[in-house]
């Protein structure tokens, strides 16, 4: 009899067990790997890095004559590089190199003789006259040079002064030249007393510019007076002397010439 009561309440147990809803209880592994912030969330938002256009590359026709290719050294670099080589003299970087070296040299020359000539033909005789010398220009107000002639009356130590300076400074300028001065550019003789040289690269190459504009301009100019010269036999400040005299000492010249009636 006992034992028949023990089996009954055993199944009672066991049948009232089969109604009970199933524990939902969650490990607290699982709880704390749920707190735990993703990577995603412990890395903090970083601002996106701007995105550099790519440099756009050079133009495959020359800037200066469209109608010609340009030439593989000249990649617009150099300021005042706009693909002009016609001849084709500039067949590598280092043959480019030395080609702006000479030019920015010539450049520079002929803008000191750009002003120089006209300068010399305004004022010489008075300068000349107070000092008691003899004046180097000739009747006709023209400076010496190879056409004029006349390059004799210059002594013989100013020539001697002139090379030896123009050799001190290309000494000088070859040393800057090699590799003592890696950042080395074309012309670069550090000489700059009054700091006018930008610190910026957009102004260097403004200033770069310029000086290379003027310099061929000058250039051009000096071969025009040369020319000019010879062909008029008149100076440049009598030929054209609205350029180079005070307006009103001009009209006063062009009155007394009968071109002002």
């Amino acid at each position: 009899m006992k034992l028949s009561t023990a089996t009954i309440l055993a199944t009672v147990m066991t049948g009232a067990n089969a109604f009970v809803a199933p524990s939902t209880t969650v490990p607290a592994t699982a709880l704390r790997m749920a707190d735990a912030p993703t990577p995603e969330e412990e890395a903090p938002e970083q601002a996106a890095e701007p995105i550099m256009p790519p440099t756009p590359p050079a133009p495959q026709m020359s800037q200066s004559m469209p109608f010609m290719e340009r030439p593989s050294a000249l990649d617009g670099s150099l300021a005042g590089d706009v693909g002009f080589d016609p001849l084709g003299f500039a067949k590598s970087q280092a043959d480019l190199m030395k080609f702006r070296e000479a030019e920015v040299k010539h450049a520079r020359l002929a803008m000191l003789a750009a002003a120089g000539w006209p300068i010399s033909e305004l004022f010489d005789k008075n300068i000349a006259n107070t000092l008691g010398l003899q004046p180097v220009v000739d009747a006709s107000d023209r400076a010496p040079s190879v056409l004029n002639g006349g390059l004799g009356k210059i002594s013989p130590v100013y020539w001697i002064a002139c090379l030896a300076f123009a050799a001190g400074v290309e000494v000088y300028g070859l040393k800057r030249a090699s590799n003592t001065y890696p950042d080395y550019t074309p012309g670069d003789l550090g000489f700059d007393p009054l700091g006018v040289f930008p610190k910026t690269e957009e102004g260097k190459k403004w200033f770069e510019l310029a000086e290379i504009k003027n310099g061929r301009l000058a250039m051009i100019a000096i071969t025009a007076f040369a020319f000019q010269e010879l062909v008029t036999q008149v100076g440049v400040v009598d030929e054209t002397p609205l350029f180079f005299k005070p307006f009103g000492t001009v009209i006063k010249e062009y009155a007394n010439s009968g071109y002002i009636q």
